[in-house]
């Protein structure tokens, strides 16, 4: 079944309660108003993701391109049980340093992107090289960002450049200390657009060459590393 605004509603409704009890009697709402429509999201967008990356490991089940609603709480005991944010994950593995395609859907907003939460080290510093050279990969990357208006790329610069000497459209990733591309998207109503899932892949397609050079700032990370 498709999302709904009862989807919201119960993510809303479950982080008041934040309740072992209250969630495992409203079971049945949960798969049914955020599994099942999350799950269909997903394969509605796997032809096109895939189109865009091969490699892409596409599980629409929890735990796997689905994210838990649930917290580690043995990572934070003072912490609330349950989230309300839900998102997908779309990337080649999980804890390889891959980038990856996201959504992310909550009460307050919708968000999609591509990139990492918090990029490894070795991985922003691969990048720099790849900029500094001045390679086809990272000029496609540069292109297709500064052609598309959909994606901000995430503020995580440094307060003062370190390369004063460099050209400002490459300082502005230069100067970055994790990579991501963002969407912040306030209208939810979306979320039960007939269209989302259309639009999503639409929108990664424009992000293809931006993770196309991260995908090469990965494997030269990993080249140097070995």
């Amino acid at each position: 079944m498709p999302f709904c605004e009862e989807t919201l509603d119960f993510l809303s409704l479950n982080r008041v309660m934040d309740s072992r009890e209250w969630f495992h009697s409203h079971h049945d709402e949960y798969e049914k108003l955020i599994v099942a429509p999350t799950a269909e999201l997903i394969e509605d967008m796997a032809d096109g993701m895939l189109k865009i990356d091969p490699s892409l490991v596409i599980i629409p089940k929890v735990g796997k391109s689905i994210s838990r609603i649930w917290r580690d709480t043995r990572r934070g005991p003072g912490l609330p049980i349950y989230r309300d944010v839900m998102w997908i994950n779309l990337l080649r593995g999980k804890y390889l340093g891959y980038p990856s395609f996201w959504f992310e859907y909550s009460p307050r907003a919708l968000r999609w992107g591509c990139g990492w939460y918090q990029t490894e080290p070795a991985t922003v510093a691969a990048a720099r090289e790849l900029i500094l050279a001045g390679g086809p990969d990272w000029l496609a990357a540069r292109e297709a960002y500064e052609k598309q208006r959909v994606f901000t790329l995430e503020d995580a610069r440094f307060k003062r450049t370190r390369h004063p000497d460099a050209d400002e459209r490459d300082r502005l990733w230069l100067d970055e200390r994790s990579f991501c591309l963002i969407h912040d998207e306030p209208d939810v109503s979306l979320l039960w657009s007939d269209g989302l899932a259309a639009k999503l892949v639409r929108d990664f397609r424009r992000a293809a060459p931006v993770y196309d050079f991260f995908l090469k700032a990965v494997g030269l990370a990993n080249i140097k590393e070995h």
